[in-house]
């Protein structure tokens, strides 16, 4: 007996989610299906739209002014623009409080742990008090338990970069941590909890334990700048507290895996999941499925592997968004590129030497790898036509992009993820 939904979303990141949610406003029977653990938490949890055109020119002040130009098969031109706004939009919605940058079509130039900037649309709070455009003097506070971030680099990297404000750095031992193994979430729970901690001054909470230590090293510097470990739960109470103490504006910098911030996001995600009503089943792969008796290019149910036992589920509209190469949404072996799911057809080069180029940070076709959608984001066959009625695409998982390049990737999801999610919801109400 199959267990019966309107829509089936295959795949718990970014893309996959708002699919669910957007399917989700048209009232019907939603699930969400993902094998693994989300990806979100790898990412930095900003909210890119465009950085660069895929030529590389930028980065772009507004990307709304770059998406327009655009090549044939880029995700975004197959949903169009008013629909990456509408995807934005619905974004703010489900994040409030928790992000910034709506009040403007512009990108944002969010400080990264590297040094680098990041053109972003929608950043997280904790990070707003340090955007590059910003010319107050900074300071960057990096941990020797926390080797990823090199404040004393990061801040030189900023300033050749040509920021317009005076960078420094610092590396400080965190008060109550002294293994250089420990997670993030370590350093967030002692501050959420504001855990007592051993000083020369004898055991104090955590927070000020942590001013303490950062003001002796303030001159003239109005924020500092501390990598994303500050608080989970209470973020904004832990960066409250340090700013009073320390008199100025407190920011974080994104980090690389496990990003802190993007566990947020997740959390804050799959609550609106829950708050909607979609049902989500974790940790079971989509091993095959089955067309429908009466009609071949319509997917009937998926079997999912449930600890060794095979367990059908249907649905009358399904998204498929597990992602890219790196997600393993997309596979290569020798021979061939592939979807391993419904085995949807993924243009490619025939001699696998021409899949990328020998300079690394050359334009590597594999980047672009991905699966060719029509405009409702149906998957085509080599022949440029549907491969199922009922299928739709978004995220990683679509090609003729490279997220990394462009800085596309998490609004390429949010876009695609929602068109994909509201067709799919308007099908399956009929």
């Amino acid at each position: 007996m199959a267990i019966e939904d309107d829509v089936l979303v295959i795949g718990g990141g970014l893309a996959g989610v708002t699919a669910a949610l957007a399917a989700a406003e048209r009232d019907g029977r939603v699930r969400l299906v993902t094998y693994k653990q989300s990806t979100l938490r790898h990412a930095s949890g900003l909210i890119d739209v465009l950085g660069y055109t895929p030529d590389g020119s930028g980065p772009l002040v507004d990307p709304f002014d770059a998406l327009e130009a655009l090549p044939e098969g880029h995700p975004y031109e197959r949903v169009g623009v008013e629909a990456v706004r509408e995807a934005l939009a619905f974004f703010d919605e489900i994040a409030g409080n928790a992000y910034s940058g709506s009040h403007t079509d512009a990108n944002a130039l969010v400080p990264t742990h590297g040094g680098t900037v990041k053109p972003t649309a929608r950043y997280p709070v904790s990070t707003a008090a340090g955007l590059a455009s910003d010319p107050q003097e900074t300071l960057l506070v990096g941990f020797e338990t926390l080797p990823d971030f090199e404040a004393p680099l990061a801040a030189a990297h900023l300033e050749a970069a040509g920021a317009p404000f005076s960078a420094c750095g610092v590396t400080l031992s965190f008060p109550g941590i002294v293994r250089d193994d420990a997670k993030v979430t370590r350093y967030a729970h002692l501050l959420d909890h504001d855990e007592s901690v051993a000083t020369r001054a004898g055991e104090i909470g955590a927070r000020e334990a942590l001013a303490a230590a950062v003001e002796p090293h303030l001159g003239d510097e109005s924020r500092v700048g501390f990598p994303a470990i500050l608080g989970d739960d209470r973020a904004d109470e832990v960066r409250a507290d340090l700013v009073a103490a320390l008199g100025v504006d407190v920011f974080e910098v994104p980090m690389g895996p496990p990003s802190l911030p993007g566990m947020r996001l997740e959390d804050l995600l799959y609550r609106a999941l829950e708050d909607a009503g979609v049902r989500v089943t974790s940790g079971v792969p989509v091993i095959e499925y089955e067309t429908h008796a009466d009609d071949g290019d319509r997917i009937d149910h998926v079997v999912v592997d449930r600890n060794g036992t095979e367990i059908p589920y249907r649905a009358d509209q399904y998204v498929l968004a597990t992602g890219g190469l790196v997600g393993k949404g997309v596979r290569s072996e020798r021979e061939r590129v592939f979807e391993p799911i419904f085995d949807c057809h993924v243009s490619h080069a025939a001699d696998r030497y021409d899949w990328f180029v020998e300079d690394v940070f050359g334009d590597q076709p594999y980047a672009r790898f991905g699966l060719a959608p029509d405009r409702d984001l149906r998957p085509l066959d080599a022949d440029g036509e549907p491969e199922f009625s009922n299928l739709r695409a978004a995220g990683a998982v679509l090609g003729g992009y490279d997220f990394a390049a462009e800085k596309s990737g998490a609004g390429v999801s949010l876009a695609t993820g929602y068109v994909a999610g509201t067709r799919a919801g308007e099908e399956g109400e009929r």
